[in-house]
């Protein structure tokens, strides 16, 4: 039988952790977490991570694998998870996939350019001239060197205009140029995807300020506050970005007040969604499902199945 691999996509609280709990206690299946902000430890509430209890009776593969500090990138992740599916395939059981970081997802089944390592001295001097200039104006000079790459990036994000301007400056070549060449890295591997959330963005959007009003009732605000407490963790860093944290941290930092930063913290979740959305159209093969419809659970065990079956 072919190696084979199911992916639950879908976006920010539409309740894909909850639906592979259920599957996994019916499914041989064994969790991978698609998730770029659920391998921090300490982040817990903002990620809205399982509970403990959940973990130990139902292991989650790349969660709570590497503290606030380190770095984590969808090159990392692509190795981790071809290396965990052959694993469960090895013991004759199938990867369920589960998250909503869309870039994982899609450089796990399409393959990513062998971009170069990441260099301090030219992050450091990109970092210098944002604090000068601001990133709307890095993002004109991208757009200048590599206009694919800036059309999909927005003004204001920091990280990927960085990156991009890093690898021209490394490399001369363009980052959409280095993108163009991808080998999938799990060539053996049948991949059955599903899209599982809200098609009714509105609905979406008020399930995710329910989400972050109950995340602030459950101390996420002390969660930001240890960490923030840190002397070795910076606003810049990659898990500091994640939608709630960055607002949350605005506010300790000052610049900000608590009702500010919950209201941004809900709007920037919002636009996560969305563009997960996006993203998600974008995929091929894709059976979606609206998981709000009371007939959702049938048809995705329907769904398990066919993908057994094959």
């Amino acid at each position: 039988m072919a190696a084979r691999a199911i992916l639950l996509m879908g976006p920010t609280g539409a309740g894909k952790t909850d639906l592979a709990v259920e599957l996994a206690a019916e499914w041989p299946v064994e969790i991978i977490s698609v998730d770029s902000a659920l391998v921090y430890r300490g982040m817990d509430i903002g990620t809205g991570k399982p509970s403990r209890e959940i973990l130990a009776r139902v292991p989650h593969h790349l969660v709570d694998i590497l503290d606030p500090s380190e770095p984590y990138s969808a090159g990392q992740f692509v190795r981790d998870a071809v290396r965990l599916m052959a694993d469960i395939h090895a013991r004759g059981r199938i990867p369920l996939l589960v998250g909503g970081t869309m870039l994982y997802f899609r450089a796990l089944t399409r393959g990513m350019a062998v971009l170069p390592e990441a260099d301090p001295a030219t992050r450091a001097g990109i970092e210098a001239e944002a604090r000068e200039r601001g990133w709307p104006a890095l993002h004109a000079d991208l757009a200048a060197v590599d206009p694919v790459a800036a059309a999909r990036i927005l003004v204001n994000d920091s990280q990927r205009i960085q990156r991009a301007l890093e690898v021209f400056r490394l490399t001369g070549e363009p980052l959409s140029h280095w993108q163009r060449a991808t080998e999938p890295p799990a060539p053996d591997v049948t991949f059955h995807r599903v899209a599982w959330g809200p098609l009714d963005r509105e609905r979406l959007y008020e399930r995710i300020e329910r989400r972050f009003h109950a995340m602030m009732a459950a101390g996420f605000l002390d969660e930001v506050r240890h960490l923030f407490a840190r002397k070795d963790l910076a606003p810049e860093l990659p898990a500091l970005r994640s939608v709630g944290y960055r607002q949350l941290w605005a506010h300790l930092a000052g610049n900000a007040s608590l009702e500010e930063a919950v209201r941004e913290g809900i709007l920037a979740t919002r636009h996560l969604a969305r563009r997960q959305l996006i993203w998600l159209r974008k995929e091929p093969d894709t059976e979606w499902m609206e998981s709000l419809d009371s007939a959702a659970p049938a048809r995705m065990k329907a769904f398990m199945e066919r993908s057994f079956s094959r």
